[in-house]
């Protein structure tokens, strides 16, 4: 089979912990052709969509010669078997446009996971909203004096935008509201943007726990991701230590909740984001953490990945 995987450019990619990369290893182990394309090469052409793809081969060496490109063509996306959508956020007007494009491949054929739609659908930020019995007090609104009120209420909050990835623009306010006002105005651009901000959880130093689901199926380890030096930020990318462990039975309960309900929307891998009791995101653009997994326990979630792609498709 030929799979096209539609993410940010090869080049950036750190192979060593990057999920994409883990699941092209698996395909090429598996005997499939892997091809890449990102934002930009992608048109829409008379009534056709088309892509500018490579198509490559793994080297089986590290960064920044892991690939090599064996030729480039244009190719409709309805061609291959399936195209996996492994874009990095921001989740930002050229990122909506792409899903437009893709949709419109998806009408003519294309198998396509995530589905477009359904990755514009579900905000990683807001998509809690829906699941209002395992989230904490949580406000979203661009309005500065909503937003001081709200942490009047409840003392030790977290704010954040709603369309960044990595702990990106993530800060903590506690009771004595230092920097409250100049974090309100940088982060709602003086009231013209909208924001997130929750109750503050403090089994955030235990980790923040991504949860896998692959197709309705829940991944039995979560990766803890721990902060470090005075963080409050427990994410990878912001220096947070992860730790591979077991589902607890408060994890499992919000996974199985969700699994189905997100896979019959079209989202075929989602990374739900869990502090303590509490779900805080969930992530549906290019969840990670496919990697630190089976290096701490053996289970290779990009071969349930495939497993289930194949089955799909």
């Amino acid at each position: 089979m030929e799979l096209a995987f539609y993410a940010d450019p090869l080049e950036t990619f750190k192979v060593q912990k990057d999920s994409t990369f883990a699941i092209m290893a698996e395909a090429v182990k598996r005997g499939h052709r892997i091809f890449s394309f990102c934002q930009h090469d992608m048109a829409l052409d008379g009534n056709k969509v088309v892509a500018t793809v490579k198509r490559i081969e793994l080297t089986g060496r590290e960064n920044p010669d892991w690939f090599e490109i064996e030729q480039t063509e244009e190719r409709e996306l309805e061609t291959f078997g399936a195209v996996i959508v492994r874009k990095d956020p921001p989740f930002d007007t050229e990122y909506i446009n792409s899903t437009y494009l893709l949709e419109l491949s998806e009408r003519k054929g294309a198998r396509i996971f995530n589905r477009p739609a359904a990755i514009r659908s579900h905000n990683e930020k807001l998509t809690i909203a829906q699941f209002p019995e395992f989230t904490v007090p949580t406000l979203v609104t661009a309005d500065g004096e909503r937003l001081r009120s709200f942490h009047a209420e409840y003392g030790d909050i977290i704010l954040k935008p709603l369309d960044a990835m990595g702990g990106t623009g993530v800060f903590r306010v506690e009771k004595k509201g230092l920097n409250l006002g100049a974090i309100i105005e940088m982060l709602t651009d003086n009231g013209s943007r909208t924001v997130m901000a929750q109750k503050y959880i403090p089994e955030i130093a235990d980790g923040d726990k991504r949860v896998l689901l692959v197709n309705g199926q829940v991944v039995p380890f979560a990766l803890a991701r721990i902060p470090q030096n005075g963080e409050v930020r427990g994410n990878l990318a912001a220096g947070g230590i992860g730790r591979a462990q077991p589902l607890s039975k408060r994890d499992r309960e919000i996974a199985e909740t969700l699994a189905p309900v997100l896979s019959g929307r079209g989202l075929f891998l989602v990374g739900l984001d869990i502090i303590g009791n509490w779900l805080t995101e969930v992530n549906v653009t290019s969840p990670t953490c496919f990697r630190e997994i089976e290096r701490q326990t053996g289970f290779n979630v990009a071969g349930l990945f495939m497993d289930e792609l194949e089955k799909t498709v």
